[in-house]
């Protein structure tokens, strides 16, 4: 009796917690905002890095074998995926979370977006019928899309319920308390003269009240030539920037070029969870991100 007693301990210590969901997140923010919201009852994997173009992500055999034994895939949405994913998930042969099912979760799909064409048109660049799809920017985003991801845990896994409608309110109030921090922290943010690197930040900017004056991408997804980043600097005469930014997977080249010869600041931020060294969570992405935009008008 003794030996079996210790067998079936033995298999609950190597085998702690069966987590209830498989959950495929295409990018970091979505993994980190998912183990807020279901902790230990999901399996996570996240399928792009920090430090990857979301845009532009090869479907390999790897990301279509996790979203085969996946029962929940987590993504922006807004075609930022439709280069890969929809490869992805038809190489997996997965209905359960196939575009339109239950398993399937677009967080555009619940924040007002910004930026929606009124055409379409190749010719345009990288330019996304839906809006721009860089949503994770504005931290207020995480709220509404927070609600709607934990009824969708709840919907996939209903007898774990109670836990996630618990990490559901503690996440929001942490969530509110942090906006109201971050938004006193950015005060002397708003109104700020800025360029970008590429066309990814304007819920950042509708957010804390920065003011793009230019973009160094001749269109959206094309790598700016000298020429235009001449072009672009002769601009600055009569529209002035201060800040120049990029994200973490971009290349610094264009960005440097500018700064240097305007002589203005370049800021990278991280983006997304695990673009810096600091931003090792939702939380903490928020703060460097203030940080850094700070530390650029000095």
């Amino acid at each position: 009796m003794k030996k079996i007693i210790y067998t079936l301990f033995a298999i609950l210590i190597s085998n702690p917690t069966h987590a209830a969901l498989n959950v495929f997140a295409c990018e970091p923010e979505w993994a980190a905002l998912t183990q807020q919201l279901a902790g230990e009852q999901a399996r996570i994997y996240t399928a792009t890095t920090a430090l990857q173009d979301p845009h532009r992500v090869e479907a390999r055999p790897s990301l279509i074998a996790q979203a085969r034994r996946a029962n929940l895939v987590v993504c922006t949405g807004a075609e930022l995926e439709m280069a890969w994913l929809p490869v992805v998930l038809r190489e997996s042969g997965n209905t359960a979370v196939a575009a339109g099912s239950l398993g399937n979760f677009e967080a555009a799909e619940f924040v007002k977006m910004l930026e929606i064409p009124s055409r379409l048109n190749r010719a345009d660049g990288d330019v996304h019928a839906g809006g721009n799809p860089h949503i994770q920017t504005d931290a207020r985003n995480f709220l509404p899309i927070a609600e709607a991801l934990s009824k969708r845990l709840i919907q996939l896994d209903a007898g774990n319920a109670a836990q996630y409608q618990q990490h559901l309110a503690a996440f929001t109030q942490q969530w509110r308390a942090a906006i109201v921090r971050w938004e006193k922290q950015a005060a002397p943010l708003k109104g700020l003269p800025v360029m970008v690197q590429h066309r990814g930040f304007p819920y950042l900017n509708n957010w804390l009240g920065l003011q793009q004056v230019a973009e160094l991408e001749p269109k959206p997804g094309m790598e700016p030539s000298a020429s235009h980043l001449g072009a672009v600097l002769a601009e600055l005469q009569t529209h002035p920037a201060k800040v120049v930014i990029r994200a973490a997977y971009q290349d610094a080249r264009p960005s440097e070029w500018i700064a240097q010869r305007a002589k203005i600041s370049a800021v990278m931020l991280p983006y997304t969870v695990g673009g810096t060294p600091q931003a090792t969570d939702l939380f903490t992405l928020f703060d460097d991100t203030i940080a850094r935009l700070l530390a650029g008008l000095k």
